[in-house]
This record gives structure tokens, C-alpha cells and sequence, in this order.
């Protein structure tokens, strides 16, 4: 069976970040999608509803198998999260040339605590590119329509965070 696991902050998830759990799933049987808790970061979503967002996204509102995605929350070395689930890659999405610097040296340093993992880099589909976390953010925030961003569920999260 072939693991990969896509860690990310998913704060929160968008159709970019679907599209690239979808594209993993054409690749790998199993994908462990892993909300991170990174303590450099501020969070908008706590961990716990970053978790349940993202479950109600996946799996409510786009009906995704559960046999083959398993949603987690971690907060060690993705490579450690590689092992325990015995994942043989790490699934990264690319946005624009300006992720890829930051992307790439990560995927180094991955290499180089395990030189048995794979790093992965996938693109969401070209409608879906120029979604970010953070500008749905600010367009939720400012009353705009974030529908064709984020599933239902996730636009429910957020009106009622910004209530």
C-alpha cells in the first residue's frame, strides 16, 4: 500500500488544498492529511476546529472516502509522522514560483533526516491556484462571497467566527 502524508496548517482548507488531496489520491492509496500546530504561527482556527473543518470538508460536503484519507493533527517532524504511519512521501502544493524556494529547502532538509522519504510537489488546478488560507480570510472578514473558494461547511466556520 502507498502512504503519502500532506501536512499542512489548513487554516483553513480551500479548494486548493483539495485539489491537491485529490490528485494525491489518484497517486497513493492511503493519504494522511496532517493539520500541524506550528508554534511560530497565529492561528485563526484553534487546532480542534482546523481538524473538524477540515473532516466536515472532505468528508460531508465532498462525500471523500474515509477508507482512503485519515485526517490527524501533529506536532513533531513531519518525517517522524512518516514513519509512524509508514508513508513513503510527503505531499507539498505548490501555489506560485514564490512557494517553491521556502518548498525546496524544506524538501532538502526532509531528505536529509530521511533519506527514505519522498517529497512530492503538486499543483492545484489553475481556477484554484491563486486561493490562499489568508485572503479568504480577509474577504470573509470584510463581508465578501468566499463560496467558490471553500466548501459549505467551511464558509459556515468562518461567518460564524467573524459574527
Amino acid at each position: 500500500m502507498k502512504i503519502a502524508v500532506y501536512p499542512g496548517t489548513f487554516d483553513p482548507i480551500t479548494f486548493g488544498h483539495i485539489d491537491v488531496i485529490k490528485k494525491s489520491l489518484k497517486i497513493f492509496d492511503r493519504l494522511i492529511v496532517a493539520a500541524t500546530e506550528n508554534i511560530d504561527k497565529n492561528y485563526f482556527f484553534e487546532l480542534e476546529e482546523r481538524i473538524d473543518i477540515i473532516n466536515k470538508s472532505l468528508f460531508k460536503d465532498l462525500k471523500l472516502s474515509k477508507k482512503k484519507i485519515k485526517v490527524i493533527s501533529f506536532s513533531n517532524l513531519t518525517i517522524d509522522l512518516c514513519k509512524k504511519y509508514k508513508a513513503t512521501a510527503i505531499i507539498r502544493g505548490l501555489r506560485a514560483v514564490s512557494d517553491f524556494e521556502y518548498e525546496f529547502q524544506l524538501a532538502g532538509m526532509n531528505k536529509k533526516l530521511n533519506s527514505q522519504i519522498e517529497t512530492m510537489f503538486l499543483m492545484s488546478d489553475v481556477e484554484n491556484q491563486i486561493i490562499s488560507s489568508k485572503f479568504v480570510k480577509e474577504i470573509a472578514n470584510l463581508g465578501g462571497d468566499i463560496e467558490r473558494f471553500v466548501t459549505k461547511n467551511t464558509v459556515k466556520m468562518l461567518k460564524n467566527k467573524y459574527r
